[in-house]
């Protein structure tokens, strides 16, 4: 059956087939205090020739005994083994230290929420100043200084975010400072650092890349409509 897919590596959207997935599931029971229980895997392969990376999720679920013998119940725990986060895979032209706090924020936000929202701050403060050139004493004021030069949606996006629980009552603290939170707050900042690297530097870089696509089309076409020399003309001049 086919089913949509978005790889974690390219970022592209995907229609897998049975060909690109490989599922499997047994039974264990090993006298552990849960009793029996089933273990799934799922493999899926990109289908994208120029990627090909596959993912690999493992799912555990109870086994429940029936008339006709064991059947696969509630899911009870599950894990990404590869890629180790549902981090996105960002262009190298977004500055590796920004990246890098993003990819660790993913990766950690289950196990520390409050490790994650800790960098998840630092690398949105490090966009602000990279991206808008500002420069405040904390984040708080840094936000302010840039609600004039984003969109409104983008702006609203922010200040949704610096009003959840303890995130937004420590916006004027230190970016560094530990922050109790839980993993679906520290999810929300992972979402706007996501969405706004999208908005700012992958959109910039469309646009650049398309006013350039436009200009080289422009001197093409002036190039095919310059005078060409007549034949000979040089050698008569000679002459």
């Amino acid at each position: 059956m086919a089913q949509s897919w978005l790889c974690p590596y390219c970022d592209r959207h995907a229609t897998v087939m049975a060909n690109n997935i490989a599922e499997s599931a047994f039974r264990f029971d090993n006298n552990n205090k849960d009793g029996h229980q089933y273990l799934e895997t799922r493999v899926v392969t990109c289908p994208n020739p120029e990627c090909r990376e596959y993912t690999i999720d493992v799912t555990a679920r109870e086994a429940l005994h029936g008339a006709g013998g064991f059947y696969r119940g509630e899911q009870t725990d599950s894990w990404r083994l590869r890629p180790q986060s549902n981090a996105r895979v960002f262009p190298n032209y977004i500055p590796k230290p920004l990246r890098a706090d993003y990819t660790e924020a993913c990766l950690i936000r289950d196990l520390s929420p409050k490790a994650s929202a800790t960098l998840s701050r630092r690398c949105l403060q490090g966009m602000i100043r990279d991206f808008w050139n500002v420069k405040k004493p904390n984040l708080y004021e840094e936000i302010n200084a840039i609600e004039d030069k984003v969109d409104p949606a983008t702006w609203q996006a922010i200040d949704a975010v610096r009003s959840i629980g303890n995130i937004g009552a420590h916006m004027e603290k230190d970016i560094n400072l530990v922050i109790d939170v839980d993993p679906d707050e520290a999810q929300t900042l992972i979402q706007l650092i996501e969405l706004l690297f999208e908005d700012w530097y992958v959109r910039r870089k469309q646009r650049e890349e398309n006013l350039a696509a436009i200009v080289a089309i422009a001197e093409a076409k002036k190039a095919a409509k310059a005078p060409k020399p007549a034949e000979g003309a040089e050698g008569e001049k000679a002459a």
